[in-house]
């Protein structure tokens, strides 16, 4: 049966569930069961394949099974690539149009706003004004949905910079922040299917970060995807991947930088 459940999850969100992972699987299907009463695998298997309802089912399910726990600032060494790429763009560049950003599996919205803040403060020290939009797209509904209201437990936090954090974020409760209203309409948030990248909307993105969501794909489809980003990115744009989610790539588009810390690529000036 549970076989049957990993090719579901593969066929419609091309996100493959090891074997390594089966504990993982059998644990949020029986959650999620008991939640609604099931008693068994074929029965929830056939609810979320043949109800009525079986999408917004779906949704909470694919929520339990992809979101994992994140924070703001979470990997340094890719942010410190972002920041050096911005201070160098040209200011013409920067004053005349809008930075453009996206955060590909941004889940609950953390890695939008850290982006936020990151082109925020980099495009105010060098004394521009902050024109530029952070799109967040997600498989998951719940978790953009919680993305939106911009509400984050203190654990959250725990590496935002005490200057950072008294200027972005507002205590409103007892261990939780909320992240800049201002801040937070540059911000927007898309669910979308990875392996329906083919249909996405966004073109001539400035900066695309996907940091570890291709571990969930199998190698093809990894490929696959990086090829529509790589479509979608503007000449002159900045690819950042996590690192060692993929060896052995290279797409004739993109020029690999020197990290030693990220895996990240620019798109050569003259590729359309």
């Amino acid at each position: 049966m549970l076989q049957q459940w990993r090719q579901l999850i593969e066929a419609r969100t091309g996100m493959v569930v090891e074997p390594n992972r089966t504990t993982f699987l059998q644990t949020n299907l029986a959650s999620r069961m008991r939640e609604l009463g099931l008693s068994d695998y074929a029965a929830y298997y056939k609810r979320i394949t043949e109800a009525p309802d079986w999408m917004v089912e779906w949704s909470v399910l694919v929520d339990r099974l992809t979101v994992q726990e994140t924070r703001f600032f979470r990997d340094t060494d890719a942010l410190r690539t972002v920041e050096k790429y911005i201070a160098e763009l040209p200011r013409q560049q920067l004053s005349q149009t809008p930075l453009e950003a996206w955060s590909v599996g941004c889940a609950t919205g953390e890695e939008v706003y850290t982006l936020c803040i990151l082109i925020n403060e980099a495009l105010t020290q060098r004394g521009l004004k902050p024109k530029f939009g952070v799109t967040g797209t997600d498989i998951s509904t719940p978790a953009l949905n919680k993305a939106r209201t911009g509400i984050y437990p203190e654990r959250r936090l725990v590496e935002v910079r005490p200057e950072i954090q008294q200027r972005y974020f507002e205590l409103v409760r007892p261990g939780q922040y909320q992240f800049d209203r201002a801040l937070m309409k540059k911000a927007c948030f898309v669910r979308e299917n990875l392996a329906e990248l083919q249909n996405a909307l966004h073109f001539r993105m400035q900066i695309i970060y996907c940091q570890n969501v291709l571990i969930y794909f199998k190698k093809w489809r990894r490929r696959e995807i990086l090829r529509h980003l790589t479509e979608r990115l503007a000449p002159g744009g900045l690819l950042v991947l996590g690192l060692g989610e993929l060896t052995n790539w290279q797409h004739p588009d993109l020029e690999r930088l020197s990290t030693e810390h990220t895996l990240a690529y620019r798109k050569k000036s003259g590729a359309l």
